[in-house]
């Protein structure tokens, strides 16, 4: 049984042929039959087939994250929308997040597609960080940045006001090897801090917001877009607060690790806390096999960008698909599918090729 818990997304998304692609970096994403049994057999590898009139056909697993995360609602819209317009068959499925997404495309070999932390990818890519003592595993290539997601630190208790005060609680770090955890270590350092100086609890998003709501854990960090639908649902039951890094901190954070950047999220994002918090934020970033067929990476770039304003009308998040932000400051290559696709907008990317 795979380490993932593979379930299907049975997204109903009725209208989405009649919303059209529209574009939001010029440009429109072709439409047709569903895949043939030839493009089933060769699905492993990403591999193109002809669908008719030309088109590219291909079945393809995306691993996402959490149930209760962004990745897996988002990347199950994604996926729908990409088969209801190309031959490309996305399944989606749960799993442990951005380290253990890598691992599946490079080492377990059980999807071509996942959605990752920008961070988590670099560290992933070179070899360093988190992954020194593992090696780098560098084995698979970005399609493109998604949106901004924010290390939110959670709490219903308002006494927490800082990350110092942290120190002896329970405090959910989010699975192993997912980018939360990394987030986490990396948080807690500016403050000189290590797990070792609260009693680190590892859960999903889902899993840590239920732990909140009965006092079982004292804190929680979790990246994601903002507002997260767990976190929200948590605040129709309880008080939330969100801890902000102070700006000495926040020098120190980013300082020592440049691929962050400073964000606040704006009070009331959440029902109850109408304070503004300050964090830090990453990039959710669709990468794929390294061996992922060129016109296959090409037509799944071209349909999200082209279709972002059609996206947009499914979830929130789509409203930050741009060219622009999905390939700047990305620190690991593309895949030579999306360089073309970019290439046609008159934007360079840097390819292993």
């Amino acid at each position: 049984m795979k380490k993932n818990v593979l379930k299907s997304i049975g997204l109903v998304m009725a209208g989405v042929m009649s919303l059209g692609l529209l574009t939001a970096c010029g440009g429109s994403a072709e439409s047709g039959a569903a895949p043939t049994a030839e493009s089933a057999s060769s699905a492993a590898a990403g591999t193109a087939a002809s669908g008719g009139a030309g088109e590219v056909s291909a079945n393809l697993t995306m691993g996402t994250g959490g149930e209760s995360g962004t990745y897996y609602a988002f990347g199950g819209v994604l996926a729908n929308f990409i088969g209801q317009n190309t031959g490309v068959k996305i399944n989606v499925v749960s799993s442990g997040g951005s380290a253990a997404n890598i691992s599946d495309i490079v080492l377990n070999k059980t999807v071509e597609l996942a959605t990752v932390q920008s961070d988590v990818m670099t560290y992933a890519y070179n070899g360093t960080n988190s992954f020194a003592e593992t090696g780098a595993m560098s084995d698979f290539r970005v399609l493109g940045a998604l949106y901004a997601e924010t290390v939110q630190m959670v709490t219903c208790d308002p006494s927490l006001t800082s990350v110092a005060d942290l120190a002896g609680k329970n405090v959910c770090v989010g699975d192993v090897g997912s980018g939360t955890y990394y987030n986490t270590i990396d948080v807690l350092a500016a403050y000189d801090m290590t797990l070792e100086d609260i009693t680190p609890i590892y859960q999903s998003f889902g899993d840590s917001t239920e732990s909140l709501k009965d006092g079982k854990i004292d804190a929680a960090f979790i990246c994601a877009g903002a507002p997260t639908t767990a976190v929200t649902d948590l605040s129709t039951a309880k008080s939330v607060y969100l801890i902000s890094i102070d700006d000495e901190h926040m020098e120190k954070l980013l300082a020592d690790c440049p691929w962050y950047a400073s964000l606040t999220i704006p009070g009331g994002t959440y029902q109850g806390f109408d304070e503004d918090a300050v964090t830090i934020t990453v990039k959710a970033t669709l990468i794929a096999s390294a061996d992922m067929d060129e016109e296959v990476a090409y037509t799944i770039t071209k349909t999200i960008f082209d279709g972002a304003e059609a996206i947009a009308a499914l979830h929130g998040k789509g409203a930050e698909l741009s060219c622009e932000f999905a390939t700047d400051g990305i620190a690991v290559p593309f895949h030579a599918g999306a360089a073309k696709y970019f290439a046609e907008k008159g934007i360079t990317v840097e390819t292993a090729e």
